[in-house]
């Protein structure tokens, strides 16, 4: 247990972010006796988060990451929070405040520092000269951010962490695998799929082409053409600020085209899934998708790609099927195999919530953060 004098700093870019995927780990600290800071851009979610009883500070956290003086300022602002905070431990999460709040960790000489790294971002995918060049620069960025006194790294998929390994950026001691950030089980209730004329196939994600959506699209189409009975349901905003966000002229042609059912941003990602039959997420890479590990709590089949992150999400033959990277036909074929073989899909969805009782409840998730906590503190 911790005494109530200790310290912990979450810092994340987006305080969204901290609320879907954090908040039961710090809730818990809290309870544990750590006073609890939170460190993130400015958003609509920072009363929320103070409204739960932690401090909250401000930290510029641009999107786009293009300017170098904006960054150092970013840079220059944690090390400044942390002199002033004096955190006996840091959870540093995405990847500008673990590369960012790992050097002003180092700088400031904080107790303890935990990092997690939910993927390694669109940079570990592209192949250009120029990707090339900025994987480089990471590698050497990861590798200051990981020089600790005390450290802990916890990664949701082994791709990721041989990654970083294999570039000499950690050693293998100080690496953890925790798969997702955890959901309730009770949050998302486990109800048999609906009867339907036309099977629904639900995919869930940021409107990105590098989660796959121009895939699912053509995918759609060529179940059309096949004269497949599919209602194909794209729920998720476009990201205006993201180089590879589907454009409103693509939605509005989509919409024209009718192919599709575009749902935009929903909330109610239990109640989408308990209308659906099937989940989808051809994503081109991943931490742990958590749309991935909703379905698998809701009982649903899945088909996803054969890539970090998505893999780990499901078992693969048993929860769902695995289809290669940027490949529509497979997907398309994949998604036409579990509307015809009802039978597998629900054998598939009940070996789902097996999983997600076994693996992805949020309770099992919290207890293996206390746990990392209390390795990394200087008194654990």
């Amino acid at each position: 247990m911790a005494d109530h004098s200790r310290v912990i700093l979450f810092v994340v870019n987006a305080p969204e972010f901290f609320l879907s995927h954090r908040l039961p780990i710090a809730v818990a600290a809290q309870a544990a006796g750590y006073e609890v800071h939170v460190a993130s851009a400015p958003g609509d979610s920072v009363e929320t988060i103070r409204a739960k009883g932690f401090t909250h500070h401000l930290i510029g956290f641009a999107r786009s990451g293009q300017n170098p003086w904006v960054e150092l300022r970013t840079l220059v602002s944690l090390v400044r929070l942390f002199q002033r905070v004096r955190p006996d431990l840091v959870h540093l999460i995405t990847i500008k405040p673990v590369l960012y709040g790992g050097i002003a960790a180092r700088l400031v000489s904080v107790p303890g520092v935990v990092s997690a790294v939910s993927g390694l971002g669109t940079v570990f995918l592209a192949q250009s000269t120029v990707a090339k060049l900025r994987r480089w620069f990471i590698a050497k960025l990861y590798t200051a951010a990981f020089k600790q006194r005390r450290l802990a790294v916890i990664f949701q998929n082994p791709d990721d962490r041989d990654t970083l390994i294999l570039l000499g950026a950690l050693q293998v001691g100080g690496t953890r695998m925790i798969r997702g950030s955890g959901v309730s089980l009770d949050d998302y209730p486990c109800v048999p799929e609906p009867e339907a004329d036309k099977p629904m196939v639900v995919m869930a994600a940021r409107l990105l082409r590098d989660k796959g959506v121009f895939e699912f699209i053509e995918a759609a189409r060529l179940l059309r053409d096949r004269g497949v009975k599919a209602q194909m349901r794209l729920i998720g905003s476009a990201d205006p600020g993201n180089l590879t966000s589907v454009t409103e002229a693509e939605l509005d042609q989509w919409r024209k085209e009718g192919v599709v059912e575009l749902m935009g941003f929903r909330s109610d990602i239990a109640e989408q899934y308990a209308a659906a039959n099937i989940v989808c997420l051809p994503s081109y890479r991943e931490g742990l998708p958590k749309s991935l590990v909703e379905a698998a709590v809701c009982g649903r089949a899945v088909v996803t790609t054969d890539v970090p992150g998505c893999r780990d999400a499901i078992t693969s033959g048993e929860t769902g099927l695995l289809i290669p990277v940027k490949d529509s036909v497979a997907l398309a074929d994949a998604i036409q195999k579990l509307i015809e073989d009802s039978c597998l899909r629900r054998r598939m969805g009940e070996a789902g919530r097996d999983l997600a009782e076994e693996a992805f409840s949020i309770e099992k998730i919290v207890a293996q953060h206390l746990k990392i906590y209390d390795e990394v503190s200087v008194n654990g």
